[in-house]
């Protein structure tokens, strides 16, 4: 048996990457060195940020450092600037060169408007909180009296586009007002990905908050005045005095990495990188159509497996399958939605009860538990000092909380 550890580089400090980093040290121990990448400092838990301007949660952050710690690895504030595959190299910061028996790229996506212009707002988890509340303003105030909430076609994550429509319209009755508010999205059901059982509940919670929706439908904006947004393809016009759009996602090509037109990486079944040897990837930034933390910490688990073998670990070897996750905020309280999109059959759960646990926005194998760790010794008073080894959430048999 090798001596020498088997040297893993993560490059991400998202969903993907932390979750990745905690499951290999779990599965594979000593037998591999870990490295964490990134150019940020923190990891930021961004899924609650359309509740921070209702006061139903917030973003919270992690220093890297210290889930780098938690698992036994290096820290490396910097970014990835190319992938020499060949001599397993990649590049980091100005000149900086790591070596890596294995590498996983869990770099993200990026995102860009999906309109420009004036009166229209796109949703960011970094900058839209405080624009949201400006929004909300106008339309307790009555200045805006008709709102078009837009899903932009292309590889994404509808959830929060409903969230902001259910929330804003909770917001807005609460007031004393009533602003027409019309959901536009490519989908051919709320929320299908879900699986029938949500399409169900989520429709009655729509109409239930007097939200319109606007199916298999593409906005394209005619700035007007009025302003007005064209649907494609039925050709019909919907004046509006305000759009929110959720943004159109692009992935971070990165040197010495294959990827399609639009930046975004292929991977196999065990996400490993079509095309090049010791190369894995997981998260927003592979070419899979929907975008969710919970996908991209099942792909990171999947990532981490293959490399745990890789590594001499005695694991099992196991495919990526998507189970979708996700927990809806509503005026009237969470609702929980789940579905094995991978399994082909089924009409999924929706219930207001939790279908997992710990029951976060984010159902990460590893990184749940340890985030829920890190919030009780921070009510503890214990923090900054890091938890220890993380602890697995069991989410092939999803715990039920009544």
């Amino acid at each position: 048996m090798s001596t020498t550890a088997h040297r893993v580089v993560i490059a991400g400090g998202g969903v993907a990457g932390i979750e990745a980093l905690l499951a290999l040290r779990a599965m594979a121990g000593d037998r591999v060195d870990l490295t964490l990448v990134s150019p940020t400092r923190d990891f930021v838990y961004r899924p609650l940020a359309v509740a921070e301007p209702f006061a139903l949660g917030r973003q919270r952050r992690t220093p890297l450092a210290e889930a780098a710690q938690a698992a036994g690895a290096r820290f490396v504030h910097a970014p990835v600037s190319g992938v020499d595959a060949e001599h397993r190299v990649v590049h980091v910061g100005e000149g900086q060169a790591l070596s890596y028996d294995s590498l996983l790229l869990a770099t993200g996506a990026a995102s860009e408007p999906a309109f420009t212009g004036g009166g229209v707002m796109t949703w960011d988890d970094a900058s839209g909180v405080e624009a949201l509340g400006g929004l909300l303003r106008d339309l307790e105030e009555g200045y805006s009296e008709r709102l078009a909430i837009v899903v932009p076609p292309g590889p994404g994550w509808p959830l929060p586009a409903y969230e902001l429509a259910l929330l804003i319209a909770g917001d807005a009755q609460g007031m004393g007002m009533r602003p027409e508010i019309v959901l536009v999205t490519p989908e051919q059901a709320p929320l299908a990905v879900f699986g029938s059982r949500a399409v169900e509940v989520v429709g009655e919670e729509l109409a239930r908050a007097g939200v319109r929706v606007e199916l298999g439908a593409y906005a394209e904006l005619d700035a007007g005045p009025p302003r007005t947004l064209l649907l494609r393809p039925s050709g019909r016009r919907l004046e509006v005095a305000r759009v929110l759009a959720l943004p159109r996602l692009r992935g971070r090509a990165i040197d010495g990495v294959p990827s399609d037109p639009d930046g975004f990486v292929s991977v196999d079944a065990h996400c490993r990188v079509v095309g090049v040897d010791g190369v894995w990837a997981a998260g927003d930034g592979i070419a899979f159509p929907v975008k969710f933390g919970g996908l991209a910490a099942e792909q990171a688990d999947a990532a981490a497996a293959d490399i745990a073998v890789e590594a001499g670990a005695v694991v099992e070897r196991a495919p990526f399958r998507p189970v979708l996750r996700g927990r809806l905020l509503t005026a009237g309280g969470p609702r929980y939605l789940r579905h094995d999109a991978g399994g082909g059959s089924g009409e999924g759960e929706a219930t207001t009860h939790t279908l997992w646990w710990p029951p976060g926005k984010v159902a990460g194998r590893w990184l749940a538990p340890w985030l829920a760790a890190r919030d009780d010794e921070a009510v503890a008073g214990n923090l900054p000092h890091a938890g220890g080894m993380p602890v697995q959430t069991d989410l092939h048999r999803d715990v039920v909380v009544g």
